[in-house]
């Protein structure tokens, strides 16, 4: 095995190891911050807009997500790569402020009724779980598009990108039917 070959698989083995390793990480901390008894007294108001903001980014990725794909349609490489570098950049920002939230701040209950209620439970829970494995396939299609293993990408974004579009529409959707009952 020459050296050159040696040295780039010592670098895609690390970069697998760190794309396990986050995607195994993040949605523990999640966890743990949505589920720990007291939170984080950051002594501001400013946390309360952060659902506001999240639903925000949420939107802004599905749009950049559909426009990679429009993108990458029509052959235009350059535009997709630029898209989907900026739903990632915003999926980071959001779990940024996702998590500065929910360190500080109780969870909202959903207040509604009926076949809202069990609408709202079914979207919020198949979010939840799809945002927990969400991260593994797009951090891999991410890497294999940057490091230019085309044929791999492919692959991966065949089920990263229906599950990361999923998440970001979802999020904004149950956002807009929790939002009437945040109390600040």
């Amino acid at each position: 095995m020459e050296n050159n070959e040696l040295t780039y698989r010592v670098k895609e083995g690390m970069a697998y190891k760190w794309i396990a390793v986050i995607s195994i990480l993040v949605p523990v901390v999640v966890a743990i911050l949505l589920f720990k008894p007291s939170r984080v007294d950051l002594g501001a108001e400013w946390v309360y807009f952060l659902p506001h903001l999240n639903a925000v980014i949420n939107g802004a990725a599905a749009v950049a997500l559909l426009m990679g794909l429009y993108f990458i349609k029509n052959k235009r490489i350059d535009l997709h790569k630029a898209s989907m570098t900026t739903a990632f950049g915003l999926g980071a920002i959001f779990l940024v402020s996702y998590v500065i939230y929910h360190a500080a701040a109780e969870s909202t209950s959903y207040g509604g009724e009926g076949l809202a209620r069990s609408f709202y439970y079914f979207l919020l829970i198949s979010h939840i779980l799809f945002a927990a494995v969400a991260l593994f396939p797009i951090l891999l299609a991410y890497y294999y598009g940057y490091t230019g293993k085309y044929h791999k990408h492919r692959a991966v974004v065949k089920y990263a990108y229906p599950i990361w579009l999923y998440v970001t529409l979802t999020g904004v959707i149950v956002y807009l039917m929790v939002s009437p009952y945040y109390t600040h």
